[in-house]
């Protein structure tokens, strides 16, 4: 679309759990992934793995009843995800708690609030699961995705001086959690 055309253009956002992908849903989200993996965002990831390594991780998630995919759209087409990540069964101890995890906007898509909406989503899920508790970590490198989940209220209650290894120099890793009330 020409400058023009966009000056009037307001995008539509919208968040959905997934329990399937079309072809063309797969196609976005490995694109979009890609994208969040080649600005520094990549969810472990530190390059793009080769397409079809993505489409079978992304295949899997959906195969493994512990993982809860949720995607958010900028004008219908898939430009991040989240995943909440149930305890196994046997942890007992710890079945009040859920973790949130892969989280990643696009770059493309940034800047539209997704970020929060896709946040908010995964809260919600948690607490209609009965969960009262999300942990998660990320990267100290993440200036974005620790702004936004600061700005929904996780507080920040470890560091862990090596937590990822990046162009052979470690890189710190923040620990957050929130209680769903």
């Amino acid at each position: 679309m020409s400058p023009e055309i966009m000056k009037g253009h307001v995008p539509k956002l919208s968040i959905e759990s997934v329990e399937r992908l079309s072809t063309g849903d797969l196609h976005e989200l490995c694109d979009a992934a890609e994208a969040g993996i080649m600005s520094g965002g990549g969810f472990g990831w530190l390059s793009p793995p080769p397409k079809s390594v993505m489409e079978d991780y992304w295949r899997g998630v959906l195969m493994i009843p512990e993982r809860h995919l949720i995607v958010a759209r900028l004008d219908k087409v898939i430009a991040g995800s989240c995943q909440i990540l149930r305890p196994p069964r046997n942890n007992e101890a710890q079945a009040f708690t859920c973790q949130l995890t892969t989280f990643f906007i696009a770059p493309w898509a940034r800047g539209h609030g997704l970020a929060q909406m896709i946040v908010a989503e995964a809260e919600a899920l948690a607490k209609s699961e009965g969960f009262s508790m999300i942990n998660l970590d990320v990267r100290s490198t993440q200036d974005r995705a620790i702004q936004s989940f600061e700005a929904r209220g996780f507080t920040r209650y470890a560091t862990n001086d090596v937590y990822a290894r990046v162009d052979g120099d470690f890189v710190p890793g923040f620990y957050y959690r929130k209680e769903l009330k």
